[in-house]
């Protein structure tokens, strides 16, 4: 089974770096270094190297702690922080600096994987949850460098989709070293694809620190569009989205003045969402003009990375997107962190346990459609004891699921220990091979 999906991996190489250029069109980032998707790497690294992967902009915040945690228990290892986004790496240029060494994880081929591991030697490897590459894993594992899979989740659907390729799963999860998973669901769905002896630690997502700098954010975005206006923002939304949203914003009604912010999750879309505004008529601003917005402007294009808390802090109430259209959801624990009545849509499923368990808190609430959804916000506009009672509920709510770093690093340190302990004694070595 993995020999046929490395003969499927091998037939897309030659249109990768096509592909790579393509969405460096709008995001340069994925036009930097192409040589290190394959494998080909630069200057040396000094031993130990502690190795963490974070694919994207939600994986390296949820690190963050973890890296730092790291970085001061051994403060003589490098730190290697790998990505497969754009917007991943740039966050972690922006958290880290040069505190650690950034690398794109290479493809998952045989050629590129070994010499990655060749070149970086690490001493042990952290997944930040759900990267599940079967030759990196694999060839991870014949070289002698334990892999873990941390803050691991498996939504219900993915694990079904596993269990149809269970004969790549069963030997890919079984080479880890260990997982911790976020939910007892979670482990138990990796424990019967084969894993061995998944533990518990919990969320990190939940263990966010609110930066001084994404309040003074909010503040100034809040003088922006007017402090007296009731503002809302849907962050995060995925390609549909916008189209519903601005279909029920024309059946339904909001308090007057109100200011619709819409964020689009990915950079690539902003201008795709802008022509759609002007395509309908509407008048907006856009968050790179840097201006006030116009009392007569009834809507906010967020085209702007990095800056999601600061739009969350700004708003009355949030709406987290991914959730209208049925691809899971975006992380709905960044607006509860500040206190902001939260809904969301039907399709949760990446984020089924700390939706289940905001939703029984009062933290959040769910809405079936988009009309459901404008209806649901003009009632919170509409109404400030509710938008408190929900605040609190969701402060609360955070307070009680804080902790996960903790746990996970009482599970992990002793194993990072003994990793990076015995650097000095023997370096492991990648198979020899192509």
């Amino acid at each position: 089974m993995r020999a046929l999906y490395t003969f499927l991996w091998y037939l897309a190489l030659p249109w990768l770096p096509l592909r790579l250029w393509w969405r460096g069109r709008r995001e340069r980032g994925y036009r930097e270094r192409i040589g290190e998707r394959f494998g080909a790497y630069r200057g040396a690294v000094r031993a130990p190297v502690l190795w963490v992967h974070a694919v994207s902009l939600g994986e390296t915040r949820a690190a963050a702690p973890l890296v730092e945690r790291i970085r001061r228990a051994h403060p003589d290892a490098t730190v290697l922080l790998t990505h497969m986004t754009a917007t991943g790496r740039a966050a972690g240029r922006a958290l880290f600096g040069d505190g650690v060494v950034q690398a794109w994880l290479p493809y998952d081929v045989p050629f590129a994987v070994r010499a990655f591991l060749r070149h970086f030697r690490p001493q042990a490897g952290m997944i930040v949850e759900t990267e599940l590459w079967p030759n990196l894993i694999a060839l991870a594992a014949e070289a002698g460098v334990p892999l873990y899979l941390v803050n691991g989740r498996l939504s219900e659907r993915s694990a079904k989709g596993y269990a149809r390729v269970r004969a790549l799963a069963q030997p890919m999860l079984a080479s880890f070293a260990g997982i911790a998973a976020q939910s007892a669901a979670d482990a138990a769905r990796f424990g019967a694809l084969g894993a061995r002896a998944p533990v518990v630690t919990g969320n990190l997502k939940f263990d966010l620190e609110i930066p001084a700098a994404a309040l003074a954010l909010g503040r100034e975005l809040r003088l922006r569009c007017g402090e007296e206006r009731p503002v809302w923002v849907a962050g995060s939304t995925r390609d549909g989205e916008e189209a519903l949203i601005l279909d029920a914003l024309g059946r339904g009604a909001l308090p007057a003045a109100t200011l619709t912010v819409i964020v689009p999750r990915h950079p690539q879309r902003f201008d795709a969402v802008a022509l759609l505004l002007r395509q309908r008529g509407i008048p907006f601003v856009r968050r790179s003009d840097n201006m006030p917005v116009p009392a007569d402007v009834g809507v906010m294009l967020g085209d702007s990375m990095g800056e999601m808390l600061g739009y969350y802090a700004a708003a009355d109430v949030a709406f987290v997107g991914g959730s209208l259209v049925p691809l899971g959801g975006q992380n709905l624990i960044e607006p509860i962190a500040l206190a902001r009545p939260t809904l969301i849509g039907a399709h949760t499923f990446n984020f089924a346990e700390a939706t289940a368990n905001a939703l029984a808190a009062g933290a959040a609430r769910r809405v079936e459609d988009a009309d459901a959804l404008i209806a649901a916000v003009g009632a919170l506009l509409a109404d400030r004891g509710q938008r408190l009672a929900m605040g609190q509920a969701a402060l609360a709510f955070h307070a009680v699921h804080r902790g996960a770093g903790d746990r996970l690093w009482q599970w992990l340190a002793p194993q990072l220990d003994a990793a990076a302990g015995g650097a000095a004694g023997a370096r492991v070595s990648p198979p020899a091979g192509g």
